[in-house]
């Protein structure tokens, strides 16, 4: 069989986030659902159209949850839950794509009647380029390696035989942030990220 040197490297390219989402709704209460869904309809109505005059494109804001319940209270004594009115609950995922204004806009949001914001994540749109990046350097650093150990073992290296990727590459994203519903100007500080990529190579030695 012919000689051959296999080696797995990795490396991470290091990105500014330029846009974040945030999924924020409104949760409502009222004696019937038809209330709580009326209250909930304009209060979530007033969040969209606020967001939009703040210049966030329809196309970057999407339900993604929207649910009407009763409300139950339990008692001690075995007596059967008894419905003591409804909430209605919508929310929204918002695409934050100017990070200058991201603490404008979970004031705006808290202020036109959202009182759920819970998440918001900052990514980086042009993480598949950067990805590229870190391939090619976790490749350089594979190549590095197989010299190093051919070397040691008195050969040379020779030709690429296989490159596999070790999985998707990856960004180490910070914790979701979570709120509760308060008046605030929230400084926001998007930090840096490091996407990571790794490759398996196999070389044939000569």
């Amino acid at each position: 069989m012919p000689r051959s040197v296999t080696v797995q490297a990795s490396a991470s390219v290091n990105a500014a986030p330029d846009i974040a989402r945030i999924r924020a709704g409104v949760r409502s209460e009222a004696e019937t659902a038809a209330d709580a869904l009326a209250a909930n309809s304009q209060n979530m109505t007033n969040v969209i159209d606020g967001l939009k005059a703040m210049g966030i494109e329809a196309k970057d804001i999407q339900t993604s949850n929207f649910n009407v319940s009763p409300k139950y209270a339990h008692h001690r004594d075995g007596r059967a839950p008894e419905i003591t009115g409804y909430q209605a609950t919508n929310e929204v995922n918002v695409l934050v794509r100017d990070l200058k204004s991201m603490g404008g806009v979970l004031d705006k949001l808290v202020g036109l009647g959202a009182n759920q914001i819970h998440g918001l994540q900052f990514d980086v749109s042009k993480a598949e380029e950067l990805a590229d990046e870190a391939r090619r350097e976790a490749v350089a650093n594979a190549r590095r390696r197989a010299g190093l150990f051919a070397k040691a073992a008195n050969a040379e290296v020779g030709d690429v035989l296989e490159i596999r990727e070790g999985g998707a590459p990856s960004f180490s994203r910070g914790p979701m942030l979570e709120a509760a519903a308060s008046r605030m100007a929230a400084p926001i500080e998007p930090g840096e990220q490091a996407l990571s990529a790794s490759v398996t190579v196999t070389w044939e030695l000569k």
